[in-house]
C-alpha cells in the first residue's frame, strides 16, 4: 500500500533517512531532525512531500520529493530526493509502487519530468531504474554548495 505521509510517520521517515545515508556511506552528513522534517512536510507551504510504502501495517519504505520547474517545458516536474525500501522488504515491489505513484502524480497534474540522482556505484538501483526505461543524463554534471563555501559565496559584499 502506498499512501501520503502523516505527521505520525516523521520518526520512521527520519529513521529511514539515516538508514539510507548509512547505505550510501554518508551517515556523517545527516543533520535532519524530526522537527525540521515535520515543518518541511506539514507547514502551510510544504517544501517537500513524502509517500510511504506499507506492508501489513508496517512502514517498509518511502519516497521524498519536491516540485521543480522546467523552463524548456514550461511546466512543473518532480525531483525525487530519496527512494528507500528497507533491506528485508526489497524485491517485493515497493520501490516500483512508489515510483508508479510519483509517475501517476505527474500524469494527473500535467508534470512532464520525474528526475532523480543515483550514486554511480549503486548497481542494484541503476539496474532498477534502467528497467523502468529511465534515461541517464550523463551529459550533465551535478554540483553542490554547502557549509563554508556556501556561506562565503552568500556573504553580502555591501
Amino acid at each position: 500500500m502506498i499512501r501520503p505521509a502523516t505527521p505520525a510517520d516523521v520518526p520512521q521517515i527520519v529513521s529511514m533517512i539515516r538508514e539510507l545515508a548509512e547505505y550510501e556511506k554518508a551517515a556523517h552528513e545527516v543533520r535532519v531532525t524530526e522537527q525540521q522534517l515535520d515543518a518541511a512536510l506539514f507547514s502551510d507551504r510544504p517544501a517537500a512531500f513524502v509517500h510511504i510504502a506499507e506492508e501489513n501495517g508496517e512502514v517498509v519504505g518511502f519516497t521524498l520529493w519536491f516540485l521543480t520547474f522546467s523552463t524548456w517545458r514550461g511546466v512543473h516536474g518532480i525531483y525525487m530526493e530519496d527512494l528507500y525500501v528497507r533491506p528485508q522488504h526489497r524485491g517485493g515491489g515497493h520501490g516500483l509502487a512508489l515510483m508508479r505513484e510519483l509517475a501517476a502524480i505527474c500524469a494527473e497534474r500535467g508534470y512532464q519530468r520525474l528526475e532523480w540522482a543515483v550514486l554511480d556505484w549503486n548497481e542494484p538501483s541503476i539496474g532498477f531504474y534502467d528497467k523502468l526505461g529511465a534515461v541517464r543524463q550523463d551529459e550533465w554534471l551535478k554540483y553542490r554548495l554547502t557549509d563554508e563555501p556556501l556561506q562565503r559565496l552568500g556573504a553580502r559584499q555591501d
